[in-house]
């Protein structure tokens, strides 16, 4: 199926699971979906089953937004206590339209009380409530999380599945990889359950890849152990004898505290060194930062880590927390800093992610699908180095495989269905639902909307420009930080991106004196290359990290 058709189905109000193979296109259409329904005034709530796919969109968890939390099951008294909560009344009942994005990894349990917390909410007993519930994934990717011997069990067996009446939308055209397909090749392949001598060859071949100078690979594990051990070798081999420790603060009853400290990827115990690579582990959009940004640590001020991400921007992070409340009673809560060292991370982790550049080890599988997630994570086989495989890393679930043709013969007919409609009736369907959904089909307030989106996406855009005109009015750098509220580290980062911009400036004011650029850039040179930890050790520490950041800026 075509985006095309899907957005029509979508536009129809239709409850519809979005899916594709990676790289089809889904978090386009979802994007287009929700763009769409923003500017006709509809009430949505945009989540997903992890922290790094609800980014995509600006959204939040799905356990997050529901307020069910690290629960997997509800009970009747469970969601009675829940019901009882105002903020959860008012945010389902004016919800129209709920997205959940990759909902492989959600498990039955969860959605069919999901679905049940929905219908006490909004006082219906129509499937959760009555919203339009979108649902995009691939039962391909990783599977929920499973104790013990447990069965593995996707959402499709649960009775709220049975129960919506769902289109399928499955996506067909491919977008993501782009070197000839052959990538796209293997990929098929696994998927449909036979990878020919011919992809195992081209995989074979990625055991000699190099890469070009400069170029670090992600690197991906199957097991959290390998993850540690590289990630504590990496921290161990940094030249630097101040560490920095944190150790997770924690409140409340021990189980609750317990299931939190799971559930959060922020470590009990952090220790970071600068030029230490950290990933972000929380969402925190003033700070400028979500769960998955990857940066480097540059210093320490204040006893908090500055962290230069890797599109340059500077973040002095400050704790956060992670509560579980109870009728606006906090139970349970931990603080640490959001970050966990990132020189590896699991496949599990990178699900969402688009990577250029990964080397991964598929040794160690001990899930079908691991492997087809960890490749589908890149945009072409030439970014693939690979260090080891198994057999499994190429299966997988041999139910997955028999539910994946019916979800392509369910879309075929939806396809089918949908284009017996004239254009017009198709228009007609989509004005009756966004009037059902509360919206509005008036052209004056949708640009209205529209321009009120393009305002809101034009202030998260124009830190780099605030900045800009203080600076323009003769402020120092100093002055800038206090007026904006920020790090005087922000402000000489926000000078870098406007210089490299070629924003219109006299940077010449802050160019530092002769001598001490001649004693800096030697400096860079001599160490070839623009870590700032190096140069500040081999000056003996004579500049601060703000001296150094804002020289290597004039420096050719």
């Amino acid at each position: 199926m075509k985006q095309s058709v899907a957005l029509d189905i979508l536009k129809a109000g239709r409850n519809v699971y979005l899916t594709g193979p990676a790289g089809s296109g889904k978090t386009h259409t979802l994007r287009e979906y929700i763009e769409y329904l923003k500017n006709h005034g509809v009430v949505l709530g945009i989540t997903a089953s992890t922290g790094i796919a609800a980014t995509h969109f600006g959204g939040v968890t799905i356990h997050s937004w529901s307020g069910i939390g690290i629960k997997e099951k509800l009970s009747e008294y469970d969601i009675e206590m829940l019901t009882q909560k105002e903020y959860l009344h008012k945010r389902y009942n004016k919800t129209q339209v709920l997205i959940i994005d990759e909902v492989s990894m959600l498990s039955p349990d969860f959605f069919d009380s999901l679905d049940a917390l929905a219908k006490a909410l909004r006082g219906s007993k129509d499937p959760f409530g009555g919203m339009q519930i979108v649902l995009s994934g691939d039962f391909f990717q990783l599977p929920p999380v499973v104790k013990g011997e447990q069965k593995i069990a996707f959402i499709n067996s649960s009775k709220a599945w049975r129960d919506m009446n769902l289109r399928i939308c499955y996506l067909t055209e491919q977008f993501r990889q782009s070197d000839g397909d052959s990538l796209t090749q293997i990929l098929n392949e696994i998927r449909g359950g036979e990878v020919t001598e011919e992809s195992r060859f081209l995989l074979g071949e990625q055991v000699y890849a190099e890469f070009g100078e400069g170029v670090r690979p992600t690197r991906l594990f199957t097991h959290n152990r390998d993850v540690d051990a590289l990630n504590k070798k990496e921290l161990d081999g940094i030249d630097d004898d101040d560490v920095f420790v944190s150790e997770m603060d924690t409140r409340g009853k021990r189980t609750l505290v317990d299931g939190l400290k799971n559930g959060v990827l922020a470590p009990e115990n952090l220790e970071l060194k600068r030029e230490a690579v950290v990933m972000f582990v929380k969402n925190n959009f003033d700070a400028g930062y979500v769960n998955g940004t990857l940066g480097v640590v540059e210093d320490f001020e204040d006893e908090m880590p500055v962290v230069r991400t890797f599109d340059g921007k500077y973040i002095t992070v400050a704790p956060a927390s992670w509560t579980i409340e109870d009728n606006d009673k906090v139970m349970a809560e931990v603080r640490q800093f959001p970050l966990r060292l990132a020189w590896a991370i699991t496949i599990h982790k990178s699900q969402g992610m688009s990577l250029d550049a990964a080397e991964i080890n598929l040794s160690n599988s001990f899930v079908p699908g691991q492997g087809y997630v960890a490749l589908s994570r890149l945009r072409t086989l030439s970014g693939l180095l690979l260090k080891g495989m198994n057999e499994i890393a190429l299966s997988v679930n041999s139910d997955v495989l028999k539910l994946d043709g019916i979800l392509r013969k369910d879309s075929d007919r939806w396809e089918t269905a949908i284009g017996r409609f004239s254009k017009k009736e198709v228009q007609k369907m989509h004005e009756e639902f966004i009037l059902k959904a509360g919206g509005t089909l008036d052209k004056k307030e949708i640009a209205k909307n529209k321009a009120k989106e393009a305002e809101s996406m034009a202030e998260k855009k124009s830190t780099y420009e605030q900045t800009r005109e203080l600076l323009a009015e003769g402020k120092d750098l100093e002055a800038v930080a206090e007026v904006r509220g920020v790090t005087l580290g922000t402000v000489i980062s926000h000078l870098e991106k406007l210089k490299k911009d070629g924003a219109e400036l006299a940077y010449d004011r802050f160019k530092p004196k002769a001598n001490d650029l001649k004693k800096i850039r030697k400096a860079f040179e001599d160490l070839d290359g623009d870590k700032l930890t190096p140069v500040f050790k081999r000056l003996d520490g004579e500049y601060t990290f703000e001296e150094l950041r804002l020289a290597r800026i004039f420096i050719e």
